[in-house]
């Protein structure tokens, strides 16, 4: 991976900002592969309305590797658990290939289940260590917490709450070692791509628009001739949850248009909200304009990338 002090670069920010398409390319540069953290594209066949371009992954005529999407089959409920075993999976192989990983979506739970390697086991609530702990100030679980691992997520010490649960699942695994996955030390390189309020919305109506243009309606109606109840589409949320109400006959297209538009707004608005926790949480992310040309943005994510220490 050269002279890079990071072993992960991340891709992030709300829909329509044109992320995928910047990290395609900057994966072209780097000789890098793409791993998506998105929690609808993994589906198969639901690809206008989760937003997949395969034309984003082309770059001056090279189709860049991309992985996690196309993964499952509509109808399967996928979560994040299965989520962050795959990225693990996939990031050793394409590391072991010496290809940067290039994460890119807008699933934030995703992103931050891999970002800070959460422990996702469901790790039994223990009684009997509660109950010692209860003992125990601030400072000497702090202090225990720190013998098990090196701790990263400092958030992890902020609440006593936080910190018997973080004892509680080192125990666990300590105790279970069977469980523990092997989880790769992330260095990850966090880029934003974000743009303001008015450019968002004129970006999401006008893309909006290209895609019940390009059959986003007919592909519902596939899904369903293919099994996928209507309920099940409402299951996948925003343009398969009002694409479901209109066939219906609950939403008129006209009123399916306009509700879907203000809910995507909406969408973008609590993605920007999650990202700006992870960074009050101690994950940095560096900003740049979606506005500006490709090539300019590259430049800049390039510069950043060789200052990193």
């Amino acid at each position: 991976m050269g002279s890079f002090s990071f072993n992960l670069i991340t891709v992030l920010g709300p829909t329509a900002t044109g992320k995928t398409c910047f990290a395609a390319k900057l994966a072209d540069r780097l000789d890098g592969e793409i791993i998506s953290a998105d929690s609808r594209q993994v589906y198969k066949r639901m690809d206008i309305g989760t937003g997949k371009d395969y034309n984003d992954y082309i770059v001056a005529g090279k189709s860049i590797p991309v992985h996690l999407i196309d993964i499952v089959e509509p109808g399967y409920e996928y979560n994040v658990f299965e989520y962050q075993a795959d990225f693990v999976k996939v990031y050793n192989e394409i590391s072991s290939r010496g290809k940067i990983p290039v994460l890119c979506g807008g699933s934030g739970l995703y992103l931050e289940a891999v970002l800070k390697g959460y422990r996702l086991i469901n790790v039994p609530v223990n009684e009997t260590l509660r109950m010692e702990l209860e003992k125990k100030s601030m400072e000497e679980m702090a202090a225990m917490l720190r013998s098990f691992k090196t701790v990263h997520n400092i958030s992890d010490l902020v609440t006593r709450k936080r910190l018997v649960r973080a004892i509680e699942i080192e125990s666990f695994y300590l105790e279970n070692p069977d469980f523990r996955q092997d989880y790769p030390d992330l260095k990850p390189f966090i880029i934003g791509i974000s743009c303001d309020r008015e450019s968002r919305r004129e970006r999401i109506t006008k893309r909006l628009i290209q895609r019940l243009n390009n059959g986003m309606i007919e592909e519902a109606e596939r899904l369903i001739r293919d099994g996928i109840s209507l309920e099940k589409m409402m299951y996948y949320g925003l343009e398969y949850k009002y694409i479901a109400l209109f066939l219906k006959g609950e939403l008129t297209y006209d009123e399916m248009f306009t509700d879907l538009n203000v809910a995507i707004h909406q969408f973008a608005k609590r993605q920007m909200t999650w990202f700006r926790r992870m960074e009050r949480n101690g994950i940095k992310i560096h900003w740049i304009d979606a506005n500006q040309a490709d090539e300019h943005k590259l430049n800049k994510t390039l510069e950043l990338l060789q200052n990193v220490h």
